[in-house]
């Protein structure tokens, strides 16, 4: 099966420079979930959200459809990698006691993978989606990064999906969605790390291939200067949004089944990336 793959060119840099999670989110997610005995992390990317949950649960499955971010994820002794899809998991029916999608549901083929979820959930299973959006530091280093660099210099490079992003508490849920309590995720962040990050973002690179060059020269020496002592260590605070549902009845499914499946799709065509 193909799948649109933003990230398997930038791996490494993508392991290296990607915020973390915060801890209290997976001692969180342990007390909802049904029993702690096995976990799914979907869409692992470099593992970040799969060594969380292993703080947590006995054993996790950590899949995602790219080999090299596979290649690239933290190794744990609880945690067993392995490259599948989102929609076709290969894994055992009824075993899962918790899944989580950590900034991967919006590349997910929504409707398929809305299948998959039932089918590997136990019967109170329960399933969690994470998003962050635009990072905080300061106003000035915020337009800089977030907005003249992310709209106007590698706008048009974003794929679609990414808008999806922005919508995140919009995309459908066909699950019985439980309130969740605030999590803050924050860290302190170098210069380095900034622009690590905004060079692992797939419109980075998607303009790289095509324009043979750095685009965050575009903005380096603003950014410097509003950075100040390159040594300073500034603090990030990323939103962190939290979506977690029960696993839904068979009745209930087959009649959320045919309305989620049309809403999602009419929502992915008529979102405009911003400009």
């Amino acid at each position: 099966m193909t799948f649109k793959d933003h990230f398997s060119r930038q791996a490494a840099d993508y392991a290296k420079f990607r915020p973390g999670y915060p801890q209290e989110l997976f001692p969180y997610l342990g007390r909802i979930a049904p029993s702690r005995q096995l976990a799914w992390d979907c869409g692992t990317g470099n593992g970040q959200a799969a060594v969380g949950l292993a703080s947590v649960f006995d054993h996790v499955i950590a899949t995602d459809a790219s080999e090299k971010q596979i290649a690239n994820a933290q190794p744990h002794e609880r945690v067993e990698y392995r490259v599948a899809s989102a929609e076709e998991s290969g894994l055992e029916s009824g075993t899962i006691d918790l899944i989580m999608v950590a900034q991967a549901l919006h590349w997910f083929d929504l409707p398929r993978f809305y299948e998959e979820v039932p089918r590997v959930l136990k019967s109170n299973g329960v399933f969690a989606a994470s998003a962050y959006k635009f990072f905080h530091i300061t106003p000035e280093i915020d337009r800089l990064v977030n907005h003249r660099y992310y709209d106007k210099v590698v706008g048009s490079f974003w794929p679609a999906e990414r808008a999806l992003v922005e919508k995140f508490e919009e995309l459908p849920f066909p699950f019985s969605e439980i309130q969740t309590p605030f999590i803050r995720n924050d860290r302190a962040m170098e210069p380095e790390t900034s622009a690590g990050l905004s060079a692992s973002w797939s419109a980075t690179q998607r303009f790289i291939a095509a324009n043979k060059r750095d685009p965050l020269k575009a903005i380096a020496d603003d950014l410097r200067a509003a950075w100040g002592d390159p040594g300073q260590m500034r603090k990030v605070v990323w939103p962190l949004i939290l979506r977690v549902g029960l696993k839904a009845t068979p009745e209930r499914r087959r009649n959320k089944k045919r309305r989620n499946s049309e809403s999602f799709r009419a929502q992915a065509s008529s979102v405009q990336l911003r400009r």
